[in-house]
């Protein structure tokens, strides 16, 4: 295999075994600990023990919010931010989650939206998407729904949602322009992108930002904020901001994304 597609096969067996430790009935904290097993989430990679729940994880989101939602799907929250508060979701809108886990932030967003909206989630792995799949049953959501797919091809029709959201997802991404594109592509003129991720300060280097953590750990793959922004900007996207939340390793924080297509 190629070194990218080395990195999605680490990344996909990341979130399979975080998956099949929910199943068992693990918890968020204990998760973030498998880490030292060397089988740890996409944002607690192994090597990586300077993030922890308090950066990462179902810490990050308030206590009302997540009693709304399984506890499994909180346990699976592999995250770094709560993107469904980010992208201000209201009634009606047609949503989509970019690397949707174990389905917290699609549940949240199908309840901000109400019974005239909806939410997608798209994952690259069966073992997530039999537990948002769960989840999403267990939670009575009839408003929802999880496609098999990669972020860098979204299976769904141009212009098909008004809000991307995406929770500590797209550093993941060997190829994100690809990313970019197809955010850009399914939204419809005037839709939104509400993203949760990890960006680099425009200081470090791909090396410096490799040496604080791994491409799993939501590290080492993370875009900074100047690459950020002129990545939507080549997109099409207008009205783009990176806001800094809180620090995940030195240099690297947690981040609020956002961007508008043009009406």
């Amino acid at each position: 295999m190629s070194t990218n597609e080395e990195l999605v096969e680490q990344v996909r067996q990341r979130y399979a075994a975080a998956a099949v430790s929910v199943g068992d009935g693990a918890t968020n904290a204990s998760i973030l600990d498998l880490a030292d097993a060397g089988a740890g989430d996409c944002c607690s990679g192994a090597g990586d023990a300077a993030i922890d729940g308090a950066r990462f994880g179902a810490g990050l989101y308030d206590p009302q919010a997540a009693g709304d939602v399984p506890a499994e799907a909180l346990a699976a929250s592999l995250g770094c931010g709560n993107p469904t508060a980010v992208a201000a979701l209201h009634p009606g809108e047609r949503v989509l989650d970019l690397g949707s886990g174990g389905g917290i932030d699609v549940l949240l967003s199908a309840r901000r939206v109400g019974e005239t909206g909806f939410a997608y989630g798209v994952d690259m792995t069966d073992e997530m998407l039999e537990l948002a799949r769960a989840n999403a049953e267990k939670a009575g959501a009839r408003n929802v729904e999880f496609l098999k797919g990669t972020i860098e091809d979204v299976p769904l029709p141009d212009g098909s949602v008004d809000v991307v959201i995406s929770n500590c997802v797209i550093n993941l991404s060997v190829d994100k322009a690809l990313v970019m594109a197809e955010m850009f592509r399914v939204l419809s003129p005037g839709g939104r992108v509400g993203v949760s991720d990890v960006v680099a300060e425009d200081h470090l280097s791909v090396a410096e930002r490799a040496e604080r953590g791994s491409h799993v750990g939501c590290i080492a793959g993370a875009l900074s904020r100047s690459e950020y922004l002129e990545a939507l900007t080549a997109a099409g996207f207008v009205d783009a901001e990176v806001e800094f939340t809180h620090e995940a390793v030195p240099g690297m924080h947690g981040a609020i994304v956002r961007a508008t297509k043009p009406a």
